[in-house]
């Protein structure tokens, strides 16, 4: 093969690359590509609610299981083993230093937001309360929902086992643990 056909068909390709770029420009010049998302582009059926509808629509609540049952026979192990997970923003022995999140010695009871040098989120620190073993895997299963607009950005530990082996764990971390419920 040629020099001049190699030439060819590099020009052929250049020019097919060229003209499908400008169909591309030319069909955003001629169609309004910019989405409005406050514009609805729908119609709206207005439906009166009858009795059959009203139950049908209601929200599917997610039950949270207990751990209160499983704190009697969780493990000591486990739970070190499933805070290694939180070990990288928290710190869990005594007189130790906050990191990225608070301190947790003493955790089982301890007023929520409480931790001498460490700026809570304005959501965390106005819930109020305790951290009971309940609310404490509450939190864990998933913190972000169970506490809105907590900094904790952790995704959560859906297995109730895994909640009860950390809390059981945070537990045994206090001069003096919390008698199990």
């Amino acid at each position: 093969m040629s020099g001049l056909e190699v030439n060819k068909i590099l020009a052929s390709i250049i020019f097919a690359v060229l003209i499908v770029t400008l169909i591309g420009h030319f069909g955003d010049l001629v169609i309004n590509i910019e989405h409005h998302d406050e514009k609805e582009t729908a119609y709206k059926i207005d439906v009166e609610e009858t009795e059959s509808t009203k139950g049908s629509i209601a929200k599917k609540e997610e039950v949270i299981e207990p751990i209160a049952a499983l704190l009697a026979s969780a493990s000591m192990e486990n739970g070190e083993k499933l805070f290694k997970k939180c070990a990288t923003c928290h710190n869990y022995e005594k007189g130790g230093a906050n990191k990225v999140g608070p301190q947790l010695w003493n955790l089982i009871n301890r007023p929520k937001a409480n931790v001498d040098g460490f700026a809570y989120s304005k959501a965390l620190a106005e819930f109020g309360g305790e951290w009971t073993y309940e609310e404490l895997a509450e939190f864990l299963y998933k913190p972000k929902k169970y506490i809105k607009g907590t900094k904790m950005n952790f995704a959560g530990i859906k297995k109730v086992k895994d909640r009860a082996n950390i809390v059981y764990f945070l537990r045994a971390q206090s001069d003096n643990p919390i008698p199990l419920p």
